[in-house]
């Protein structure tokens, strides 16, 4: 009785189109821009803003394939779900899992970048200011979406606002430095590429917030495709700002690179005011890697892949607490690694391989099954054959091969351990029926 119970408590249907698409800029906002454009400028150089559209038309071309997706399957477990109908459930778990992990390795990314502007503002502990985010950000997420919705769209508000300053300093700059200037040259060119990567991340996670959404068959592919487009525009606008501002050698070596650019242009009071806004769009990226990463854990607990203990929904809050405390402590764990880099690396493979597969699906699904309805479909085919989720499974392949020998070791380790908890959840599940 009490498990039909707990069967029968629903997450909260209370996000329109506005929220989806905040919550879908939010994130995408701060991931990247904030905390990993001095490493991408390194590998770079002035020439950052080309790496910026590199990584944005792969974001556009598998955004395009998650839309058509998610208009067919609105669904909580977003990519499990995709994966299961096109191809089959041990595939959507291997996707699941890495999906999972994505949200956890990005949060733990993002945490460490607001560690880093948190001491270059008040100092104190690297990783306990990491910690402590994720800690009070989990406590946010239990007490329900709309509460987390709230914050997310204000977050967002700031963190467009330090995007805006960064843009309008650079004006009066613009024309100071080579925009053609790549120390590494082209393969650095696309390496940055990989890595920038990361700041687009979180378009894909706006398909996870459909069994919150009103309307989303609508909202939700509408939601994503407004939110990218707004997130291009800014970030090549805020590249050529930036390496205008302090050319690539100074931004390069930057641990607070938003605030010292606003230092260089308006003195150390606009240091402070940066550095804040910072702190604002980091943290409203975590909030949200961990509430998309909440949500498939949830819903492929729903589907009995992973411990049904993880589907559990509060009776107050309507939420998925213990999912996010299980989000919360691997994110904190990862969090002790310490390597921004690194970790948006790793975070970068799960997400490479994920979009292979979805672009994938939707090539499948054509075939497999003719008679869904598709409110979208991905434009450009040659009979039944779609041809932009082909070109992103290229060029998604390409993106993988740029990043390093130990994270690719890395996303292989964890792709592996996949498979493996896949059997042992199918060996759980068998020993059960008998």
């Amino acid at each position: 009785m009490a498990q039909k119970a707990q069967q029968d408590i629903q997450l909260n249907r209370a996000l329109g189109l506005f929220e989806v698409t905040l919550s879908g800029l939010g994130i995408i906002l701060g991931a990247g821009i904030y905390a990993l454009i001095s490493e991408a400028t390194a590998l770079a150089g002035n020439a950052l803003w080309i790496s910026f559209i590199i990584a944005a038309i792969v974001a556009i071309i598998t955004g395009l394939s998650y839309v058509e997706l998610a208009s067919i399957f609105p669904k909580a477990s977003a990519e499990y779900e995709y994966t299961t109908q096109a191809f089959n459930k041990g595939a959507a778990f291997v996707v699941g899992w890495l999906i999972i992990f994505s949200g956890i390795l990005g949060g733990a990314t993002v945490a460490l970048g607001f560690a880093g502007y948190f001491q270059a503002l008040v100092g104190g502990p690297l990783l306990l200011s990491a910690i402590s985010l994720i800690a009070i950000l989990s406590i946010i997420l239990f007490i329900g979406i709309k509460q987390s919705a709230i914050i997310a769209v204000i977050f967002t508000f700031i963190e467009v606002s330090g995007l805006i300053i960064i843009i309008s300093l650079g004006i009066r700059h613009l024309g100071s430095v080579d925009y053609l200037e790549m120390p590494l040259g082209s393969s650095g060119l696309f390496q940055a590429a990989a890595l920038i990567f990361f700041s687009y991340l979180g378009f894909e996670e706006i398909v996870k917030l459909s069994e919150e959404t009103k309307n989303p068959e609508r909202n939700i592919p509408l939601g994503l495709v407004l939110a990218v487009s707004t997130s291009i525009v800014l970030y090549v606008l805020v590249a050529f700002s930036a390496v205008s501002i302090l050319g690539w050698e100074k931004l390069s070596q930057s641990s607070a690179p938003f605030a010292d650019i606003a230092s260089a242009s308006l003195g150390a009071n606009a240091y402070v005011v940066l550095s804040a806004i910072a702190l604002f769009a980091t943290a409203n990226t975590v909030l949200l890697m961990l509430l998309a990463a909440s949500r498939i854990t949830y819903g492929m607990a729903n589907s009995s892949s992973i411990p049904e203990v993880l589907g559990k929904v509060h009776s107050k809050t309507r939420t998925p607490w213990v999912a996010i405390l299980f989000i919360a402590i691997l994110s904190i764990c990862f969090i002790l690694l310490a390597n921004i880099g690194y970790l948006a690396g790793v975070t970068n493979f799960t997400v490479f391989f994920t979009f292979i597969v979805i672009n994938a699906a939707v090539i499948m699904l054509r075939f497999k099954k003719t008679d869904l309805q598709r409110p979208f479909r991905v434009p450009i085919a040659i009979g039944r054959f779609p041809v932009l989720p082909t070109l992103g499974i290229i060029l998604n392949i390409f993106m993988l091969t740029q990043l390093s020998f130990q994270v690719l070791t890395a996303g292989l380790l964890l792709t592996i351990s996949g498979i493996l908890a896949n059997f042992l959840s199918k060996k759980v599940m068998i020993q059960r029926v008998g």
